[in-house]
């Protein structure tokens, strides 16, 4: 027969025994402080009801510890009676809880200064994390009185103030037992923010910060990371549920969703732990913040390696986040890159000397010299082995945290006896003198309670990180001080962060990408606030930040940019000489001047001429004046509008063309006047000059009198019209009164109509040389012109306003011009030959000779 090698696992074996030593070293610590005599087991398995470390006193603290972390639940048959609770699987974090109240009671009675003359004593129960349990360990504390077997817990005992329990739900069962015979209750380890409700429970006290506090600590954490979108995991007690409450509210108030939130019970099934791992891994949520106590938190890391569920950023909660028996080697992979915040580390002197020294003494059955004045029997410890070097959670004060709450919750107790006997006369009790307690401890941190019976908030932001050695360690990144206003709480201290599996970067977890600036959040129909699109913000509104809400609105006189990040102050819009369009309108303006004043040299030279003569010179040169003026008076429309500006376009323009059209109409009445009168020709010339000359300055003096009335009452302004053009401000001359540039224009056009009327009856007089023909088609022109400029006038925007207007007074110009003197200089320039009075006199004289 064939014998097959076996492979061992020493790792597992290691912790096998590890494990076994020491349960059999707490078995030996337990029967040194009172167990009975030969059968240390009975004190660990039996009832929770029953005291498990008690010592004498003249006043008796008791003390609730979860000391076992799993209780087994009684058949309830109803027809015997049930089987007592029995604990298991031993929590060495919770015992080293209870070494450390018992070395504060040993510290405190051998301080001369604080309690002299006066013994503490204590009873410690074991709550086994079970609600069942603390209501059983709750009456075993009032009447002093348990069921046990032995005589170290029978008697009776008056206890003054109770420390624990280690979770919430336990202690809130026992605050409503222990509360109605105004016992207080201080907890070391119990967060629930609805402990601090002193109308429900004005008994309790605790030396741990509210969850209060820590769910808006875990809120700010996530969103200070960029975490938008986060799944939850917590306890299915008060702890988790009240815990999980408050950190929705607070990561509501950040903008923080959280896709799933499951909960888990130790008493789960691992079938119900598998599907809440199932829900994990399927979430797209990168970021899982586990509001977990201990137990729950246990069972749901060792279904998390079962699935190898890797690649997630843990977030915890103060319960389990340095807890270190979950910093092992198999949990690594998972947990690795985890953040949470817990109580500030501390140190305890001389706390670690004395675990050290009863864990030798017990482990090795002997006694160090100073123990050995009574107990001959005993042998000596010869110090010889190594076993200080070995790290083990009995032992362990690197994280003296929770452990640090215990050791303040018994001196605030010893700190308010103290006060009360020396106040004997006041009189009280332990609950009042328990509310003004105020004091520091060796280490300088000072203690004392709030109006809520809780302490200062004052956490650290802890990393799970690895050694140089690949061993799991606890490294704190950062600190939140809920006394600090609020932008100044949370904060970093430089230090590296390791994120989850190790990675470089920071992990994602968004559920919809960050909007760029220049767009806003749109929520979609159906599912949380932080699944968005992103909509590019509306013409004059901007976002200059990432994931904004909304756009805001640019001021009246700013506009948005081309991506819409940041507000621009908006174009001024006017119609400038350096632009093509008011080049142009320029250069045809001065064109026309030019053009005017060559026509007039023309004229001045040819002065002597019928032709001239026969045109009425005077009146020609006066037309010729005006319209120089009109093509020069364009340019008052170019350019940025000022006061001066804006009153000099429309009065010149009314002024300068009122004496053109006048000019205009006292040529046409001149021709008539001339075929109509009967007196003789040097009379009727005689006596026409004085009458043009009187019309013609009586027609601008009327135009004259409306502009200074116009300019006096309402004179026209710059404005900044904003309402035309959302996205530009047009610079432009503001009416004032439109009345008075309708007046003027009106003006202009009842001379034009005029001009028109006589030119048309007189367009068929006996002359070979008929000007009123020729007024007859530059009276077209003009009227043709204007009236097109009323509809475009108005329906312009901006700048083409103003160019319209000086097409128009070009344009008009340009007909007068033309139509009027270009057939005089044809005939001056090109036919000299019909420039002579027999020519001039036509068909007309050759009849009358």
């Amino acid at each position: 027969m064939r014998l097959q090698r076996v492979s061992i696992d020493w790792t597992a074996f290691t912790a096998i025994l590890f494990n076994v030593t020491m349960l059999l070293l707490l078995l030996g610590i337990l029967g040194a402080f009172g167990a009975e005599d030969g059968d240390p087991l009975c004190q660990m398995l039996r009832s929770p009801e029953h005291c498990l470390l008690s010592k004498e006193g003249d006043v008796t603290i008791g003390g609730v510890f979860s000391i076992h972390s799993q209780i087994s639940s009684p058949l309830l048959s109803f027809t015997d009676t049930p089987n007592s609770l029995t604990c298991s699987r031993i929590n060495f974090r919770e015992f080293r809880f209870v070494q450390t109240m018992i070395f504060a009671i040993e510290e405190i009675n051998n301080s001369s200064s604080l309690l002299p003359n006066v013994t503490l004593g204590y009873k410690v129960f074991d709550s086994c994390g079970s609600i069942m349990a603390s209501m059983r360990v709750a009456m075993a504390l009032l009447n002093g009185n348990d069921t046990a077997y032995g005589k170290t817990c029978s008697e009776m005992s008056s206890i003054h103030t109770v420390i624990g329990a280690s979770e919430s739900s336990s202690t809130i069962i026992m605050l409503r037992t222990l509360g109605a015979f105004q016992i207080p209750v201080i907890s070391h380890f119990a967060t629930c923010a609805c402990l601090s409700d002193k109308t429900k429970y004005p008994t309790f006290f605790r030396t741990i910060p509210s969850d209060y506090y820590q769910s808006r600590a875990l809120a700010k954490l996530v969103k200070h990371f960029g975490w938008t979108w986060v799944g939850s995991v917590r306890s299915d007690n008060d702890y988790g549920n009240n815990g999980m409450v408050a950190f929705a509210d607070a990561a509501r108030l950040e903008g923080v969703c959280i896709e799933y939130s499951e909960t888990i019970s130790r008493l789960d099934t691992r079938e119900k732990v598998a599907r809440v791992v199932s829900v994990i891994r399927r979430g797209t949520a990168r970021v899982l913040v586990a509001f977990l106590a201990q137990g729950e938190m246990d069972i749901l890391i060792e279904e998390a390696v079962r699935q190898n569920l890797t690649g997630l950023q843990w977030v915890g909660s103060e319960s389990w986040i340095t807890a270190g028996h979950l910093a092992t080697q198999r949990n690594t992979a998972i947990l690795t890159g985890s953040l949470g915040f817990t109580i500030r580390k501390s140190n305890i002197s001389g706390l670690k000397d004395s675990l050290l020294k009863e864990f030798w003494e017990t482990m090795f059955d002997c006694k160090f010299e100073s123990d050995l004045e009574n107990q001959a029997s005993d042998r000596q410890c010869s110090g010889s082995e190594k076993l200080e070097n070995v790290g083990n959670p009995y032992t362990d004060v690197s994280e003296l945290r929770i452990s640090n709450n215990v050791y303040k919750a018994v001196y605030a107790v010893a700190h308010t006896i103290h006060n009360m006997l020396n106040c004997e006369k006041t009189g009280g009790n332990v609950l009042k003198y328990l509310k003004v307690v105020n004091f520091p401890l060796k280490s300088g941190e000072r203690v004392y309670f709030d109006q809520n019976g809780d302490p200062a908030a004052m956490y650290e932001l802890v990393n799970w990180q690895r050694n140089r050695a690949g061993e799991p360690m606890f490294v704190t990144v950062g600190n939140y001080d809920a006394s600090l206003p609020n932008k100044k709480q949370f904060t970093m201290n430089g230090i590296n962060i390791t994120w989850a599996a190790e990675s470089r970067e920071r992990p994602q977890s968004v559920c919809s990408a960050s909007c760029l600036k220049g767009f806003r959040q749109a929520t979609i129909k159906g599912k949380p606030v932080c699944c968005f699109s992103c909509i590019p913000c509306a013409a004059g509104e901007i976002s200059n930040a990432t994931d904004s809400a909304e756009c805001n609105k640019c001021l009246l006189q700013f506009w948005s940019n081309e991506d819409h990040s940041l507000c621009v102050p908006k174009v001024v819009e006017f119609l400038s000489f350096e632009e093509t369009m008011g080049a142009l309108l320029t250069a045809i303006s001065l064109f026309g001047t030019s053009l005017t004043l060559i026509v007039s040299v023309v004229f001045f030279h040819f002065r002597h001429t019928p032709l001239v003569k026969a045109s009425n010179s005077e009146l020609s040169f006066l037309l010729l004046f005006s319209l120089t003026l009109c093509f020069l008076c364009s340019l008052t429309f170019i350019g940025s509008p000022s006061d001066w500006s804006c009153m000099l376009r429309h009065t010149a323009f009314g002024i300068t063309f009122s004496m053109c059209m006048s000019c205009v109409l006292a040529k046409t009445v001149a021709v008539v006047v001339a075929f109509k009168a009967k007196l003789p020709k040097n009379t009727v010339l005689q006596c026409s000059l004085p009458i043009q000359r009187t019309s013609v300055f009586g027609c601008i003096l009327v135009q004259v009198m409306v502009c200074v009335l116009w300019l006096t009452l309402a004179p026209p302004f710059p404005y900044r019209n904003t309402e035309q053009s959302s996205e530009k401000i047009i610079l432009e001359c503001a009416l004032g009164s439109p009345i008075g540039f309708w007046a003027v224009l009106g003006y202009i056009g009842l001379l034009a109509l005029l001009c028109f009327v006589l030119a048309f009856l007189a367009r068929k007089l006996p002359d070979n040389f008929n000007e009123a023909k020729f007024i007859t088609f530059s009276m077209l022109i003009f009227c043709a012109v204007w009236i097109t400029f009323i509809p475009a006038y108005v329906s312009s925007p901006g700048k083409f306003t103003v160019a319209v207007e000086i097409f128009a007074i070009l344009a008009s110009s340009f007909g007068l011009l033309f139509c009027i003197f270009a057939p005089k200089l044809y005939i001056l320039l090109l036919k000299p030959e019909r420039n002579t009075k027999m020519n001039m006199m036509g068909k007309t004289q050759r009849k009358s000779l």
